[in-house]
């Protein structure tokens, strides 16, 4: 006796699928509309000045926008219904988005030091030091603001792709304030090459921080397993109830604001099939409240004997 209880193509999933609140879909549209403000006036003022570390913070926000724009796009796409093609919904497709952005950032942070070692054998100086500094203390206070708002917005939904533009975001405010400082140090100082180390240093930093969001999304497109306490918790669940002497097959997974679970339970053979299913009625909804902040999709294939070592 083998049933399977949730069929992925079945209209219990279309009612649990959850829309992306307003919230969720104005935060990108906000970092956006920052971020082409930044680009416009550091661009501007970088290639008067002649700072590496300005114009590569202007590369950085042109980056950023352009990929707010996709990460606005990813979030409505992620809205889109399970349907006959995708029948476990279009979840992945806010990882897709944290990996490439991950990868743009990486992208930028080696032309960053690319332009670091140029300047550095050009041996150019830097003008207009005043108004660059006016230029970087608007921009850390503009992105200061922005970094609180998209930890809000993550605070309220955690909705992965806007937790990776507040990474984003973060990273542009620690690059921001190293700028500014570098500028200070040659306003005070003359010791230009202050700021090609700067560059190189903000280069470096944004690899290492665009690494770990490119890892955390692969993850996910991948199917990494829930983590680890998560897990023990489902098997507890199991092992606890009395109605089941034994379990295989345990395979979990999350995308998005999904989270999957299958599992094989084994039942004695003459159950009734109204108990077995209350049964495992009552392991599922103990599994979801593991994570209330998220939807999951819990296949659970009832067995009569332990058939394992048949696959």
């Amino acid at each position: 006796m083998a049933v399977d209880l949730v069929n992925p193509n079945d209209t219990h999933i279309q009612k649990v699928t959850h829309k992306s609140t307003p919230l969720e879909k104005k935060a990108p549209l906000v970092a956006t509309g920052v971020s082409l403000i930044l680009a416009i006036i550091k661009l501007t003022v970088g290639l008067m000045s002649g700072s590496v570390a300005l114009l590569a913070s202007a590369v950085d926000s042109i980056m950023d926008m352009f990929v707010s724009v996709f990460n606005f796009l990813a979030i409505r796409l992620s809205d889109r219904s399970p349907d006959e093609r995708f029948a476990f919904g279009y979840g992945k497709i806010e990882a897709l988005a944290a990996t490439l952005e991950g990868l743009v950032v990486m992208g930028s942070g080696i032309f960053i030091i690319y332009e670091s070692i140029q300047k550095f054998i050009n041996k150019e100086s830097v003008t207009h030091i005043s108004l660059s500094i006016t230029v970087m203390i608007f921009s850390i206070l503009t992105v200061g603001a922005l970094v609180a708002f998209l930890a809000h917005v993550v605070k309220k939904t955690n909705n992965m792709v806007i937790k990776a533009d507040l990474l984003h975001y973060k990273t542009d405010l620690y690059s921001n304030s190293a700028v500014l400082l570098s500028l200070a140090i040659i306003y005070f100082t003359d010791w230009y090459w202050i700021d090609i180390l700067f560059g190189a240093a903000i280069g470096i930093y944004i690899i290492k921080e665009a690494y770990e969001l490119v890892k955390e999304g692969a993850q996910v497109l991948l199917d990494v397993s829930l983590p680890k306490e998560e897990i023990e918790k489902i098997i507890s669940i199991v092992e606890n109830d009395p109605d089941i002497t034994d379990f295989h097959f345990l395979k979990t997974r999350f995308a998005g604001k999904y989270k999957f679970v299958e599992i094989h339970i084994v039942l004695v053979p003459d159950i009734l099939l109204l108990h077995a299913h209350r049964i495992a009625d009552s392991v599922e909804d103990k599994i979801k409240e593991i994570d209330t902040q998220k939807k999951w999709h819990i296949m659970i294939h009832l067995d009569p004997y332990d058939d394992s070592t048949m696959h």
